[in-house]
């Protein structure tokens, strides 16, 4: 399966949201928006009307939020995909079917404490998973690597799915997650707050022995 990196962003502001995507201009054709809400999880990102240049990047939309229907039809139109958290109380097989109903690709997203198991009839209905490697919520929450063997068992159920995983993603961590199973890797940090992105994601590309690089 191919593999990407995905940087993420937290933006708390319509400039900030711009700058971040301005830095990472040619080095990523696919960008992970955090949206926290404040309530599910403590912390504020995209919360607010925000813009996208549509013309050069792919999104999704990892919902941190503690209504994901109400997101969805309000902004879900602007996105690619979008990944709701199983462990909201909101979230259900109505979510998925909005997201489908938009034309969009639908993902559940799980904390660490989640197992693959609790998610098992919504599988069939996926077009990937989300495995969070930290707590949710900040840029730079500690990797959690009891949570590969998580990983590895989703990828022997569903070999074909796209399984991403996001939290601690960094040299150090990348390749075992690589390893795990993992086809998507977020990365946050470690690539946003760098003076030099281009060098730190053509370094994870190498880690994870990929074949090329982004246009």
């Amino acid at each position: 399966m191919k593999k990407i990196i995905v940087p993420a962003i937290i933006a708390k502001s319509q400039e900030e949201l711009e700058g971040i995507l301005e830095k990472i201009s040619g080095n990523a054709d696919l960008v992970q928006l955090d949206i926290m809400d404040g309530d599910f999880v403590p912390n504020h990102s995209l919360d607010f009307d925000f813009r996208l240049p549509q013309e050069k990047y792919t999104y999704e939309a990892h919902l941190m939020v503690s209504d994901p229907d109400k997101w969805i039809e309000s902004f879900g139109k602007r996105v690619d995909t979008i990944i709701a958290h199983f462990e909201s109380a909101a979230t259900s097989p109505n979510t998925i079917k909005m997201i489908k109903d938009i034309g969009k690709k639908a993902a559940l997203a799980l904390n660490p404490e989640t197992e693959i198991q609790q998610i098992a009839e919504y599988l069939d209905d996926l077009d990937q998973v989300l495995i969070m490697t930290v707590n949710p919520g900040f840029y730079g929450s500690p990797f959690l690597p009891q949570i590969m063997l998580k990983i590895t068992k989703l990828r022997q159920t569903r070999p074909e799915l796209d399984i991403e995983v996001d939290g601690g993603i960094k040299p150090e961590t990348i390749a075992i997650v690589d390893e795990a199973g993992a086809n998507l890797f977020v990365s946050g940090s470690y690539l946003v707050k760098s003076d030099n992105l281009q060098q730190r994601i053509n370094l994870l590309y190498r880690l994870i022995q990929d074949t090329g690089l982004p246009a």
